[in-house]
């Protein structure tokens, strides 16, 4: 076994796993990692075993086992407090997929794309006007997904200022309390906005949720507050931060963004590699509710698991020159959006956010580039969902 490595670590690079991983890559397929409480979880690397294990029922997602691994401090309170979607397992995680799988099939999402054009164009016209200069995240990265997932779910979208904020301090802190108070006031802006549409419907998601579901009986009224909830989290920050990112890495990889620029009917297949590439949400966790053997080592039932998406993307036996970006290279299978029951349920969106993005931005902006030099560019520690706090550029 390789020395114990804590675990997470801030990124030295915002696009590449941190420095500090290096014995977990030499270590494959798993090894022992620390976490900041000093207790000591198994780090699964290997691509192959990732797979397999995440599709092992034998692994819990609940959240409120003790025995659950916890990455930071900040996060221990909202183990307490159950999180439906994501911190259940089945048969009652199925229940709650279903119920959510119409608002997201490929044939719903196919159907947004002119609206996330739209979005999107008059987000670069806005900026066109201000320009020949902007803060990206803020203006471009955020919004897009922000407007989306609201008009998808049914959420004004004038409340942004206040559910953003509450995002924020619920995924970083920086302290406990301030994450238990963020998921708070989430609670109630929910509650009070299902009462709101319990008298007058409208036509998003959360609308179909309360028609169907809970006046049904299927879902209880603190349910569908936690799914709104984290639907609403999950819809926009993950993919406000792969705009961001994969903006940036596009701009430190000038051979590769004029390929897209002289073909962009490379962006389906550059958004797979940028998912690989930069593997934002680093560290699926679960819990062994039995002893389990992976690549002829014991795991024992209660021992904590945390799948390190930036090394299992960039595993050799899965991924020739992993650490090299390629649009041509087939990225099948990469975990980004995670793999089995808990796999990402708005991927389909998220891809389509970001191709429309990333292509219309890089279309209409072609001096597009970075501001201000590259290491002044504040990006986020390796506790939380990776990306950029702030992308000043210019064209």
């Amino acid at each position: 076994m390789t020395e114990t490595v804590s675990f997470p670590q801030d990124r030295t690079c915002p696009y590449l796993p941190p420095t500090a991983y290096q014995p977990l890559r030499e270590e494959r397929p798993l090894s022992r990692a620390a976490l900041y409480d000093g207790r000591s979880v198994w780090v699964v690397t290997g691509h192959a075993e990732a797979r397999a294990l995440l599709v092992d029922p034998r692994l819990s997602s609940d959240r409120q086992n003790d025995a659950f691994p916890i990455l930071t401090e900040r996060l221990a309170g909202l183990t307490r407090r159950r999180i439906e979607l994501l911190g259940v397992d089945d048969p009652e995680h199925n229940t709650q997929r279903r119920m959510l799988i119409p608002g997201f099939t490929l044939k719903r999402i196919a159907a947004l794309r002119p609206q996330i054009q739209q979005t999107v164009d008059r987000l670069l016209d806005a900026m066109l006007e201000k320009g020949p200069s902007a803060e990206l995240v803020s203006a471009f990265a955020l919004p897009v997904p922000s407007m989306v997932i609201c008009a998808l779910l049914g959420v004004p979208y004038a409340d942004h200022d206040f559910f953003e904020e509450q995002s924020r301090r619920l995924l970083r802190g920086p302290k406990a309390a301030d994450t238990e108070a963020a998921r708070d006031r989430l609670e109630e802006y929910f509650g009070a906005l299902i009462d709101r549409k319990q008298l007058e419907p409208g036509d998003g998601l959360l609308d179909d949720l309360i028609g169907q579901q809970l006046s049904e009986g299927a879902l209880d009224r603190q349910e569908l507050i936690n799914l709104a909830t984290i639907l609403l989290v999950a819809g926009h920050e993950t993919t406000a931060n792969m705009i961001s990112l994969g903006t940036f890495t596009l701009l430190e990889h000038p051979r590769r963004l004029a390929e897209l620029r002289a073909d962009p009917s490379l962006m389906p297949a550059a958004v797979e590699e940028l998912m690989r590439f930069l593997s934002i949400a680093d560290g699926m966790l679960r819990v062994a509710t039995e002893d389990i053997e992976v690549a002829g080592t014991a795991v024992r039932a209660g021992e904590g698991i945390v799948l390190s998406t930036s090394l299992i993307n960039r595993d050799t036996s899965a991924y020739s020159a992993p650490d090299a970006l390629d649009w041509h290279r087939s990225t099948r299978h990469h975990v980004a959006f995670g793999f089995g029951i808990h796999q990402c349920l708005g991927q389909n969106l998220a891809r389509a956010e970001m191709e429309i993005a990333l292509r219309t931005l890089i279309g209409r902006l072609p001096g597009l580039r970075l501001a201000v030099p590259a290491e002044q560019i504040p990006f986020k520690p390796g506790d939380t969902i990776q990306g950029m706090f702030e992308l000043p550029v210019t064209w």
